[in-house]
């Protein structure tokens, strides 16, 4: 317990050391003084109401397989709904035609 205590305190002092000397240490006016930027208005983005639009956040409602009432909510962008369905039709795709019969690869 000792030991954590002392690391620690050595850690502390070890960071807090370069503050701590450039307040004593008498650094000139030039270093010290801080440049204020206007503040900035922060505006919100504007909310997108077209449903064709590639950032427009669908969610659809599955059917939790099991459960008469609980429903799981999938919410995502269009460009990540196009995403979703190209990667499954690719990879149902992969599947049919790995156990299409007919040519058998070498090794088999």
């Amino acid at each position: 317990m000792l030991k954590k205590v002392f690391f620690l305190g050595l850690a502390m002092t070890v960071t807090a050391s370069p503050a701590i000397g450039s307040v004593q240490g008498g650094a000139s006016d030039e270093t010290s003084e801080a440049v204020v930027s206007p503040p900035v208005e922060k505006s919100k983005p504007k909310k997108i109401t077209d449903r064709n639009h590639p950032d427009f956040v669908r969610c659809r409602s599955e059917a939790i397989i099991g459960s008469l009432s609980r429903k799981k909510r999938t919410c995502m962008t269009n460009k990540e709904w196009k995403m979703t369905h190209r990667e499954g039709n690719k990879s149902s795709r992969g599947f049919i035609d790995d156990n299409q019969p007919g040519f058998m690869p070498e090794g088999i």
